[in-house]
């Protein structure tokens, strides 16, 4: 095929892709309209839905004979999929000699989804600094309720927010933290936002029994997982733990893989004792792990009906909706999910629309629902995305979470819904004083998230002040996926 026939060809298979786009996305919209309490997100679900549609099929040989062409790959497309599509077509029909019903877009319609994205992430975190759009939040000790020095280091030190564990302290501690953080807002300027953690459902091993010979528990070990620890078994199951969510263990059926202590070692169910579960040990660490109580379970392969809200955490919602900017949801698995905190914000107060929500995506249920997650919390009050790298790590696998991690960030874009990266960033830094070469590389990364999240450690100020300088920096050579290509200054 002569080349301008091959460029006539791709043309009309372009055409013919933006138009089973346009059809798929206005079908997903129009079954997901109803969650749309507000229009201001209807552009973010129209765009989501458009990006769903295109992603269903494999585009590689199309992308690279737009890239032979010197036309957009469709690689950056995720906030403008239509006008990324017209944008080529377009131009293709010039390159062709051909006539096309479709029109360039304007530099408005092209980067509005990035216009809004920037909204949504500002009335989130508030407006970008200066020198950087990035935001950083940090995780505040116990020790933040009584050293309003550390509130106050932390905002001048370049932090956008703080968030609170609900899971820890209480009332009065939680409310010594706001103060000082508002009193640091004034002294610096600069709003400091107040992210609150509800708990959730802890499901952890309770109390834990080890050989009097061995602490560590390695592959070929196995583990009771049960309601109780079981004296009477201990000469055939030395290694017992118990389980604070104990109604789930009736669900776990043999083959299932449970995950302990944030992956340190794992197994499957081979068999039961009594009510109790035989977990046979196969990964763990070189040497083996330490058995502990208050260490997180996770089931992998298993889909646990739990109310991600618990008794505490709509006790403690009293507190949150009266001081809070935004929620940190736990264990949110679907869009009812979200309902039922909206249901229990809106019972508590006239101004719960004006209350973020940050869905904490940790498990393949969540990621599976992210879609209609982001249209029922979004379409009715601020809300960002948080990727849980800790136990969405366990839960996945992973091998698999660099791979999941892009993929979430290419879905929030496209809803224009902006992203918290979370666990771990900076941890050697922040617990230490001084980075590894590894985590440099992955807070480098980070920044195409909108915020990054740092844990509590005695040098978070140190850390806040790296991560601000590599977010201005990173800004220079990359928005998102897209390289901006400024000047090199090396050679």
């Amino acid at each position: 095929m002569a080349a301008g026939a091959e460029t006539t060809a791709l043309l009309a298979e372009l055409e013919a892709l933006r138009d089973e786009v346009a059809a798929e996305g206005r079908r997903r919209f129009r079954a997901s309209r109803d969650d749309l309490g507000t229009p201001a997100f209807a552009a973010g679900a129209l765009n989501l839905a458009h990006y769903l549609a295109l992603r269903k099929h494999d585009h590689r040989r199309l992308q690279r004979e737009l890239m032979l062409r010197g036309l957009s790959s469709l690689g950056r497309l995720e906030g403008r999929v239509l006008a990324t599509l017209d944008a080529a077509i377009v131009a293709l029909a010039a390159l062709a000699g051909e006539t096309t019903r479709r029109r360039a877009p304007s530099r408005r319609q092209f980067f509005r989804g990035e216009a809004r994205l920037q909204a949504a992430t500002a009335a989130l975190f508030g407006s970008p600094r200066e020198t950087r759009q990035g935001r950083i939040l940090v995780t505040l000790p116990s020790d933040a309720a009584h050293d309003p020095a550390l509130l106050h280091a932390i905002a001048a030190a370049g932090a956008d927010a703080v968030r609170i564990n609900c899971a820890h302290d209480g009332p009065a501690a939680w409310e010594a933290m706001i103060a000082h953080a508002r009193a640091a807002e004034r002294a610096t300027g600069r709003p400091l936002k107040i992210l609150m953690d509800i708990a959730g459902p802890k499901i952890r091993t309770g109390e834990v029994r080890t050989p009097a010979d061995r602490a560590r528990i390695g592959v070929g070990d196995r583990l009771l997982v049960g309601r109780r620890l079981a004296p009477d078994l201990a000469a055939a199951y030395p290694f017992q733990a118990t389980c604070t969510a104990p109604a789930i263990l009736d669900a776990i059926g043999e083959g299932a893989r449970i995950s302990i202590d944030d992956g340190r070692f794992s197994g499957a169910v081979v068999a039961r004792a009594g009510e109790a579960l035989v977990v046979a040990v196969d990964q763990a660490k070189l040497g083996g792990a330490k058995l502990r109580p208050e260490k997180g379970l996770n089931f992998p392969e298993t889909a646990l009906a739990l109310d991600p809200l618990t008794d505490k955490d709509r006790a403690d919602l009293d507190f949150v909706v009266r001081h809070a900017d935004m929620i940190g949801y736990s264990f949110v698995q679907t869009a009812d999910d979200i309902r039922r905190l909206q249901g229990e914000l809106s019972a508590r107060s006239a101004r719960w629309r004006e209350i973020g929500i940050v869905a904490k995506i940790e498990t393949p249920v969540a990621v599976r629902n992210l879609p209609e997650i982001i249209v029922a919390a979004a379409g009715r009050q601020p809300f960002a995305v948080m990727i849980a790298r800790g136990d969405l790590a366990v839960e996945i696998g992973f091998s698999r979470l660099a791979e999941m991690q892009e993929e979430l960030l290419w879905l929030s874009e496209a809803a224009h819904v902006p992203v918290i990266w979370a666990t771990q960033v900076l941890e050697k830094l922040v617990k230490s004083g001084l980075p590894s070469r590894g985590e440099m590389t992955d807070a480098a990364m980070a920044a195409r998230a909108e915020c990054v999240m740092l844990n509590k450690g005695p040098n978070v100020v140190a850390a806040i002040e790296a991560l601000d300088g590599l977010f201005r920096r990173m800004a220079e050579h990359q928005s998102k996926k897209t390289p901006t290509l400024r000047a090199l200054r090396t050679w």
